[in-house]
C-alpha cells in the first residue's frame, strides 16, 4: 500500500485546463523575438504584430500535445545514470543558478564562481537520488557574454549525471552545439542520446524571451529536450489565488510546448513548475510555503492529466542559513510533489529562496529525499510481511528481539536507516562533540572533495572545451 496524495480532482484538472485554454485564446501570450511569432501565424494562430501577442485557439493545443512524446530517456555520459521519463518513482535534481555561495572553507557568503560549480557537481555525483544536473550558482569570475558556456561546460566535465542548463542568446549556439558535440561524439550521437537538455522559464506573466526563446528553437535542430518551468508568484507576476496562478502556469507551458512543438514536432519536453508566493507583510518572495508546495504538487498532476514526463521545485527553503528552518520547509514543499507522483523535483543544496548554495545541503537534500521516499513507499502487505506465526509462538508477554525476522528486518529496507542522524545514547553523543545532521555532511564533503573526480573527462575533450570558450570569449565579446 503506497502512500498517495491528491492535490486536484479529475473534475479540477479539466477546470484548469478550460481556464488555461481561455486564457490562451482569450488573453494571449505576447512572444518576443523573430522566429515564433511567424511560426504561429503560419500555423493559424491569430497574432498582434504590433503587440507582439499571438492568441491561441485550442485545437492548436491539442495539435502540440499530441505530437509531445509521452515517454523517453534523460541520459547520461555514464548509461549507469540514464533516467527514462516518466518514472515509477521520484527522483531529484540540483537546483539552478543561485547567485551566492557560502564558502565551504571560509563561511563566507559571496558570488558563486566557477569552482563552484565544480565542487558542487562533485557532491552531486555522490548524491545518489540525484538524477538531473544543473549549474548551481552563475559563475561570476566568466564572461557575461559566455557565462552560460562556462557554467554549462564546467557541469559537464564534473559531473556524469544527466546535464541541464541554458543559452541566453542565438550567437551563443554555435559553441554550444559545438561543446556538446565533443562530448557526445557526434551530432548524431547528440541527438540519440540526451545526454543533455536545456531549462526553459517563461517570463511571467504571459510573455517569452525573444533572444532566448530564438536559441532555443534553433537549438531544436539537435534535438536538445526542453523542461519548461514557468514561475509566476502569486500576487507579483501571477494572481493571488492559487486556483488562477496554477491555471497562469498552466497556460505559460501549453504556449511554449505549442511553439516548441510547431517547430520540431516531436521534440521531447518536460512539464514543469517553480512557482512562488509574496510575503504580504514585507513584500518579499517566498519559496518554501505549503502554498508553493500544493500549487507544485497541482502542476505535476496537470502534467500527468496530458501524459506528459511530469516535474517541478521542491526541496526548497527561504531560511537564510542551513539549520531547522531549511529542514522543515524543504520537507513541506517536497511531499505535496512526491506524493502525487512527480518524476523529478527541482532543488538540491540551496536555501535562501533558491539562492544561496551550502554543499553539504546538498547531501542533506538527499537525505531528506530517502525520508520521503520511504514515506511513499507505505506499507507493505503481502505474505512474508505476515508474522502471525512469530506472534504466536512468542506470546503475551514476550519479545521478538531473538525472532529471525527482527534479524532479517535489521538489514531490509522496511525500516529506513539514516545516514547523517545519530541514534546512540546521549553519553555516546556528548562523547562524540554533539554530532548533528550538518556537522555529520560536512564531514562527508570534505571527503568527497579529497576524492579523484568520478568519470572524468579526457585531457583530449578538456583541451577542446577549453579551445572553445577562449573562442567564444573572444568572438561574443564584439556582439
Amino acid at each position: 500500500m503506497r502512500l498517495r496524495a491528491s492535490v486536484l480532482s479529475e473534475e479540477e484538472q479539466a477546470l484548469v485546463h478550460r481556464q488555461s485554454l481561455r486564457i490562451l485564446a482569450e488573453v494571449g501570450v505576447r512572444f518576443h523575438g523573430k522566429k515564433a511569432l511567424p511560426i504561429l501565424k503560419a500555423n493559424g494562430a491569430k497574432v498582434d504584430e504590433e503587440r507582439s501577442i499571438a492568441y491561441l485557439p485550442a485545437e492548436m493545443v491539442e495539435q502540440a500535445l499530441r505530437t509531445a512524446p509521452k515517454s523517453f530517456v534523460l541520459g547520461a555520459r555514464n548509461p549507469a545514470y540514464n533516467f527514462p521519463l516518466p518514472s515509477p518513482h521520484s527522483r531529484y535534481a540540483m537546483d539552478g543558478t543561485g547567485s551566492f555561495m557560502i564558502d565551504f572553507h571560509t563561511g563566507e557568503r559571496r558570488y558563486g564562481v566557477t569552482k563552484d560549480i565544480a565542487d558542487a557537481m562533485r557532491v552531486f555525483q555522490i548524491a545518489d537520488l540525484g538524477v538531473l544536473a544543473w549549474p548551481p550558482v552563475c559563475a561570476s569570475d566568466a564572461p557575461a557574454h559566455s557565462r552560460p558556456l562556462h557554467e554549462f561546460f564546467t557541469m559537464i566535465q564534473h559531473t556524469s549525471k544527466h546535464a541541464q542548463h541554458e543559452v541566453h542568446t542565438v550567437r551563443q549556439v554555435p559553441y554550444l552545439v559545438e561543446g556538446l558535440e565533443a562530448v557526445a561524439g557526434s551530432a548524431q550521437a547528440l541527438r540519440e542520446h540526451n545526454w543533455f537538455s536545456l531549462i526553459y522559464c517563461p517570463v511571467a506573466p504571459l510573455t517569452h524571451d525573444g533572444e532566448m526563446l530564438d536559441a532555443y528553437l534553433e537549438l531544436g535542430e539537435v534535438g536538445l529536450p526542453v523542461m519548461i518551468m514557468p514561475m509566476p508568484v502569486n500576487g507579483t507576476t501571477g494572481p493571488a489565488s492559487l486556483f488562477s496562478n496554477i491555471a497562469l502556469a498552466n497556460a505559460e507551458t501549453l504556449s511554449a510546448i505549442v511553439v516548441f512543438q510547431l517547430a520540431h514536432p516531436g521534440r521531447p519536453l518536460i512539464y514543469s513548475s517553480a512557482t512562488g508566493a509574496i510575503d504580504f507583510r514585507s513584500g518579499a518572495y517566498l519559496a518554501g510555503t505549503a502554498e508553493v508546495g500544493l500549487q507544485s504538487a497541482a502542476l505535476v498532476q496537470m502534467g500527468r492529466f496530458y501524459g506528459l514526463p511530469a516535474t517541478s521545485a521542491g526541496m526548497v527553503s527561504d531560511a537564510k542559513e542551513i539549520g531547522a528552518e531549511a529542514v522543515i520547509e524543504k520537507l513541506l514543499t517536497t511531499l505535496p510533489s512526491i506524493l502525487v507522483g512527480a518524476d523529478i523535483i527541482v532543488g538540491y543544496g540551496e536555501v535562501e529562496s533558491d539562492q544561496t548554495l551550502y554543499l553539504e545541503q546538498i547531501l542533506l537534500d538527499n537525505e531528506i529525499a530517502h525520508l520521503c521516499e520511504r514515506l511513499v513507499q507505505g506499507v507493505e502487505v503481502s505474505a512474508d510481511r505476515d508474522l502471525f506465526a512469530e506472534i504466536a509462538k512468542v506470546g503475551p508477554g514476550g519479545h521478538f528481539l531473538k525472532s529471525k525476522s527482527t534479524h532479517a528486518a535489521a538489514r531490509s529496507g522496511e525500516f529506513h536507516k539514516p545516514k547523517y542522524t545519530y541514534r546512540l545514547s546521549y553519553e555516546s553523543w556528548l562523547e562524540l562533540g554533539k554530532p548533528n545532521l550538518y556537522s555529520e555532511a560536512r564531514k562527508h564533503v570534505e571527503e568527497i572533495l579529497a576524492m579523484p573526480p568520478a568519470d572524468p573527462l579526457s585531457d583530449e575533450l578538456l583541451g577542446k572545451l577549453q579551445e572553445i570558450l577562449r573562442r567564444a570569449d573572444r568572438e561574443l565579446q564584439s556582439a
